[in-house]
């Protein structure tokens, strides 16, 4: 009778000594996954740093030779050669800063001059690349679009990124007239409103009408390598302590 009221007494403890021991596992393990993550972050980072460097050091490419089948060994390429606009597409990206004042970033579509007139028609197999000019202020009133007078031919300067992106709140492309205004620029959603073949990827153009305000906005790989120090130091404190508790428990 004395056991079974022991064990009775000891049960709720023996449970709670369980779920502390499971939670605190599951825990350290995100914990871990955690720094994992951030130390892969930095391997990454670190490669892309390095392919950087050397496509800068590298002959720029033009359009027609680059080699779209593994896209993300051209992040980072320096590109020259002539450029024609395709007509009439113009996006305005909304909400970029400069020098605090608000305004747009002027993207178009243009694909390597072959000496053919180009319009809206798009009959090449080779995919179009979109270029931010850089940036226009805005107007005073909301409902009013800046007018930006695109050049017809363009000489590339300056560096391609992949997979571009950003934060989206609500719908991303404006209906109506040329220039429409944009919130990302996210490429899918592009391609499926104009039938254009876009390349996911953007090119920042040093030399045009327009201000030039691109900067690498990348962690440096250090900074991840302390994120997931961290981490791990958070998970090794949380799985000592949650053993601590349980030997108590027990005794």
């Amino acid at each position: 009778m004395r056991e079974a009221a022991t064990w009775h007494k000891q049960g709720p403890l023996h449970r709670r000594r369980w779920l502390v021991l499971l939670f605190t596992l599951g825990a350290s393990a995100i914990l871990c996954k955690l720094a994992l993550w951030q130390w892969q972050r930095a391997a990454e980072k670190e490669a892309w740093l390095q392919q950087v460097a050397a496509a800068q050091q590298s002959a720029p490419l033009t359009l027609d030779r680059l080699d779209w089948r593994e896209p993300e060994r051209l992040d980072g390429t320096v590109l020259s050669g002539q450029v024609v606009w395709f007509r009439p597409y113009i996006w305005l990206l909304d909400n970029q800063g400069m020098e605090g004042e608000i305004g747009y970033d002027v993207i178009i579509p243009v694909r390597a001059d072959d000496g053919t007139a180009l319009t809206g028609t798009a009959s090449s197999k080779e995919p179009l690349l979109l270029v931010n000019l850089g940036w226009i202020a805005a107007p005073v009133s909301r409902d009013q679009l800046p007018a930006p007078a695109i050049p017809s031919v363009l000489a590339l300067d300056g560096l391609l990124r992949i997979k571009p992106g950003g934060l989206l709140l609500g719908q991303n492309i404006e209906s109506g007239p040329y220039p429409n205004r944009i919130q990302s620029v996210r490429v899918p959603s592009l391609r499926e409103q104009t039938g254009l073949p876009l390349a996911d990827a953007i090119f920042y153009q040093k030399s045009s009408p327009f201000l030039y305000h691109y900067q690498h906005n990348v962690m440096p790989p250090e900074k991840h390598r302390a994120y997931a120090l961290q981490w791990l130091g958070l998970a090794m404190v949380m799985l000592v302590g949650g053993l601590v508790l349980t030997r108590r428990g027990s005794s």
